[in-house]
């Protein structure tokens, strides 16, 4: 079963502009990636600019054979690392990136989608929010992605 989880970024002229990413959403592996490897605008305008991923890689990588993952033999080179993008590497459509006025409206429009965690590149850094943890208030609370990873190894930690 997939951690789903949401990734967007703040546009420079306002609003929002998302993605969907169906597996392993959670913060200690999305959370690591997006904090690890995607720190600049550049680089998470490309991530963005994907469209709806099966799986976040540490790169956005390059068209290969979304099936290979599965079992069947490559027609094209796939790596470990890269971006699974559903319109990229599968032909779909229907998968491009989409634009909200506020984050708000970004979350909202997630948990329809049974997203667990969405992600938020500030323009300085990555935010995170626990879509099914929501208060009273109906606003998105969102924390420093970089503390939520602390908090989940000291949990697991804990745990042991």
């Amino acid at each position: 079963m997939g951690t789903r989880s949401t990734i967007a970024m703040k546009k420079p002229e306002g609003g929002i502009v998302g993605i969907y990413c169906h597996w392993d959403g959670y913060p200690a592996h999305n959370g690591e990636i997006l904090n690890t490897y995607y720190t600049d605008t550049d680089t998470i305008a490309k991530l963005i600019g994907l469209g709806d991923l099966s799986s976040l890689g540490q790169e956005v990588g390059e068209v290969h054979n979304f099936d290979a993952k599965y079992g069947e033999e490559p027609e094209l080179p796939m790596t470990e690392d890269w971006c699974l993008a559903y319109g990229r590497d599968r032909g779909e459509t229907g998968t491009e990136a989409r634009h909200f006025d506020n984050a708000q409206d970004w979350v909202n429009a997630m948990e329809g989608s049974w997203c667990e965690w969405a992600y938020l590149w500030d323009g300085e850094n990555w935010l995170v929010h626990e879509i099914s943890n929501k208060d009273d208030s109906e606003f998105p609370v969102f924390d420093f992605a970089s503390v939520a990873l602390l908090q989940h190894q000291k949990d697991a930690e804990l745990a042991k």
